[in-house]
């Protein structure tokens, strides 16, 4: 049996039709029943039903039509592995990040995968945490990247790095000009804080119920852009990761203090959902993101 014969049967079913089927194979009509005939004759019983207007598979053929497509498609996913082994490795990796993440951490790997596979493009789209877990579930994107990273029916972890978190400070703030920070301190100041439903704020929030402490944001954003801005301006203090406010702090604009108590560090994983084939494009991606972390 022959892959052109499974896939002759497969185009009947699909169509309803032998003449579209010898269409879309470029054979004869004749050629298509042969091949119908053969796979009959193997199995010895009906596989199609043929009336006036459409042809139908049998319940047997049926079950060989599902078959056949897992069949194809598996085939066709081999051939394309095969083919890009013979090439330079190409391509477009889609990558859903959280805005922090994207902006400034993943600028240094930009560079150097444009280095090394100068033909591969990283196409990143700046998503909420929930959405970069269901981009990668429903695979629109394939590889995700968020912070906080939590175990999720379809979906591989793999460690990325950890950022250390400071507090953020405007540079005429009374705490400036000190060394570390115990949290103490920090529940007695006006503090701005990311969403409720955002990881940091849950991980943040976490660490200092921890020590039998709690904050009362004076303001909440939905990202750290924002949180900055409203820092900058002496709205109140924030509490974010360091490689977040690297330009300000070398500006002039902020300043960022780490503190007493250890765990302050914000985990980021990388997204790949299970049993996910990567093209040689989105793996050559995969593998820049495991390097970057071990080279840390």
């Amino acid at each position: 049996m022959q892959l052109e014969s499974l896939k002759m049967f497969v185009d009947v079913v699909e169509t309803g039709s032998f003449s579209r089927a010898a269409q879309l194979n470029h054979v004869t009509q004749s050629a298509v029943s042969q091949q119908i005939r053969a796979l009959e004759n193997r199995y010895e019983q009906r596989l199609l039903s043929r009336s006036a207007r459409q042809v139908t598979p049998t319940p047997a053929g049926e079950r060989l039509f599902r078959g056949c497509k897992e069949i194809l498609a598996r085939f066709s996913e081999v051939e394309g592995e095969i083919r890009e082994q013979a090439t330079e490795v190409s391509g477009t990796c889609n990558v859903s990040c959280i805005y922090s993440v994207g902006l400034h951490e993943l600028h240094t790997i930009q560079k150097e995968l444009l280095r090394t596979h100068p033909k591969v493009n990283v196409r990143l789209n700046y998503r909420r945490s929930d959405q970069v877990y269901d981009d990668v579930i429903l695979g629109a994107a394939d590889l995700g990247l968020v912070a906080y990273p939590q175990p999720r029916a379809g979906v591989d972890l793999v460690p990325f790095r950890e950022d250390k978190m400071a507090l953020v400070l405007p540079p005429g703030h009374p705490l400036a000009g000190k060394g570390k920070i115990a949290m103490t301190a920090v529940t007695a100041l006006p503090f701005i804080a990311f969403d409720r439903e955002a990881p940091s704020r849950k991980g943040i929030d976490k660490l200092f119920r921890d020590k039998g402490l709690e904050l009362n944001p004076t303001m909440e954003m939905d990202n750290v852009e924002t949180i900055k801005r409203a820092v900058e301006l002496g709205l109140g203090v924030s509490i974010l990761p360091l490689p977040t406010v690297q330009r300000e702090v070398a500006g002039g604009t902020l300043v960022t203090k780490l503190f007493n108590e250890p765990g302050f560090t914000r985990p980021i994983g990388i997204l790949v959902r299970k049993g996910k084939y990567l093209s040689r494009a989105s793996q050559a991606v995969l593998d820049s993101f495991k390097t970057s972390h071990s080279d840390e």
